[in-house]
């Protein structure tokens, strides 16, 4: 059995510079080799492989179709090599996130932007879900970071305190309340209100605040998110009760936001696994999201 030949990355490199600037002299320049030297790297290498690889025409040598066949398998080696020889390529980082509707879908898409354009090598992964969900994600460590305005205590799940607000009334600007600097469960009595579903928390909550203050707004109609809420308040349908954040950001020019005095409180929460340490990437972005939160006359850090 003949022994297998090895391979020769000089005659390699002298075919692909030959191939590329098509007479010796020229490969000769680009290898800073001699015109012989380079010669006699094509000439072993035509002897090793039992193929003819060029054939002269003129001043200039064309490359047979062996030796183009030849040269196109050594494209994963020199790309491999190029690899080699240039900077450390840098892994790149991913971070899994869920949040509910009322943070992902404007608060979170802008951060995430301007947290990627300052980290071009982290790439972010975003689900959007309910609060009950964000919880049941991170308890199975399907995500690595949530965010919450609910206080789902679960275990394996650890509940980051992130922002404090107090309960505002959102309305229309020309809504006759925006005329008072606060509102009062009193101020609401036989109000249009639009009220958040029964699945949160905070409607049986204001409910009882009304009662105690013997308030009976009239319901016109029910919205599952605060922005939501917020956005037909400022249709003009009425007024609503909301937690601030983060839709105060994006509705402060457009809608009238007052204090509504009364004991509701919200709080924000970074959701993390309990057992698992938070990875690098989930530490910088929170560190980000607390460093770019706008501050409010409503909200402040928990």
């Amino acid at each position: 059995m003949a022994q297998k030949a090895w391979h020769s990355l000089p005659e390699y490199q002298a075919l692909r510079a030959l191939m590329e600037s098509g007479t010796t002299s020229k490969a000769a320049v680009r290898l800073g080799l001699s015109q012989s030297a380079v010669s006699r790297s094509i000439a072993s290498l035509e002897a090793r492989t039992g193929r003819i690889l060029f054939e002269r025409d003129g001043g200039r040598l064309r490359p047979t179709s062996e030796a183009t066949q030849l040269n196109k398998r050594l494209d994963p080696l020199f790309s491999a090599l190029d690899r080699i020889d240039g900077p450390p390529e840098q892994a790149q980082e991913t971070l899994k996130i869920i949040a509910p509707p009322t943070y992902a879908h404007r608060f979170l898409v802008h951060h995430i932007a301007t947290f990627l354009e300052a980290n071009p090598h982290y790439f972010i992964s975003l689900e959007v879900s309910s609060s009950e969900e964000v919880i049941r994600g991170i308890q199975e460590t399907r995500f690595d970071l949530g965010l919450t305005g609910v206080e789902l205590s679960r275990e394996g799940v650890q509940l980051t305190p992130y922002r404090l607000s107090k309960a505002v009334c959102a309305m229309a600007e020309t809504h006759p309340l925006a005329e008072l600097p606060t509102i009062t469960p009193e101020d609401l009595h036989e109000q249009p209100l639009i009220a958040l579903t029964h699945r949160h928390a905070r409607r049986s909550q204001l409910e009882k605040v009304l009662t105690i203050s013997r308030s009976i707004p009239r319901i016109v109609a029910e919205a599952s998110t605060s922005f939501a809420a917020v956005d037909l308040a400022r249709e003009g349908l009425g007024v609503t009760i909301v937690n601030p954040f983060p839709v105060v950001q994006y509705r402060g020019n457009e809608v009238a936001f007052r204090p509504f005095s009364s004991p509701i409180e919200y709080r924000s929460y970074f959701v993390t696994p309990e057992h698992r340490p938070t990875p690098a990437i989930a530490r910088a972005f929170i560190r980000h999201l607390r460093l770019h939160t706008l501050t409010t006359p409503f909200t402040s850090k928990a």
